[in-house]
C-alpha cells in the first residue's frame, strides 16, 4: 500500500512537470491552475489503473493457478466502479501442488489460495472427494492421511457438483 501511495505521488509530480513545461512553452497562455489539476488527475488516474489492473497482475505473479471465484465490488467512493466493478479478492486452486493417492483416486488434495488486495496470500489445504462432491479443510492438527490414502478425522462438507474449485481440483492431476 505504501508503494502504491509513493507511485501515485510520483505520477502526480511527473505530470505536474509536464504541465509546467507545456505552460512554459506556451509562454503563459495556459492558466496556472493547469499544473495542480494535471497532478491531481495523474494521481487519480494511477489509482484507478492500479485498482483495475490488480487482478491481472496477481494472476501473472502467481503462475500455475486457476481462479475459482472472484469478488467484484462497487462503492460510492469509487464512482467509476458502477460502470465496471473492481475485483478486490479471489480464490484460486494451486495447480502445482495437486496430490492424488493411487489407492484413493476419488480424493484430491490441493491448496486453495485466498487472495485479497493489500493482504498476504493465504493458502488453505483442502481435500476434495470428487465422487461425493464434498470437501474437507485440513486446517487443524486433528486431520491426518492414513497409509491407504484415506482422510482420518476430517469434517466433510457437501459442495455443489458445479462448484468451480471442485471441478478444477478434480480435473487436475
Amino acid at each position: 500500500m505504501l508503494f502504491e501511495l509513493i507511485a501515485a505521488v510520483v505520477a502526480g509530480v511527473a505530470l505536474a512537470g509536464v504541465a509546467m513545461l507545456l505552460r512554459w512553452l506556451s509562454r503563459g497562455l495556459l492558466p496556472k491552475w493547469i499544473v495542480p489539476a494535471t497532478a491531481g488527475l495523474g494521481m487519480l488516474g494511477y489509482a484507478v489503473w492500479s485498482e483495475y489492473s490488480w487482478f491481472d497482475r496477481m494472476n501473472l505473479a502467481l503462475p500455475g493457478i486457476a481462479v475459482s471465484w472472484k469478488n467484484e465490488q462497487t462503492a460510492f467512493w469509487r464512482p467509476w466502479s458502477y460502470i465496471e466493478p473492481v475485483t478486490t479478492r479471489f480464490t484460486a486452486v494451486d495447480l502445482k501442488g495437486v496430490k492424488r493417492n493411487p489407492n484413493q483416486p476419488a480424493l484430491v488434495m490441493v491448496d486453495i489460495l485466498l487472495v485479497a488486495r493489500w493482504q498476504p496470500v493465504t493458502p488453505v489445504k483442502v481435500v476434495y472427494d470428487c465422487q461425493n462432491a464434498q470437501r474437507a479443510d485440513l486446517i487443524d492438527g486433528s486431520v491426518s492421511i492414513a497409509d491407504d490414502g484415506s482422510v482420518v478425522g476430517a469434517e466433510w462438507r457437501k459442495v455443489e457438483p458445479d462448484d468451480a474449485a471442485l471441478k478444477i481440483a478434480c480435473a487436475a492431476g
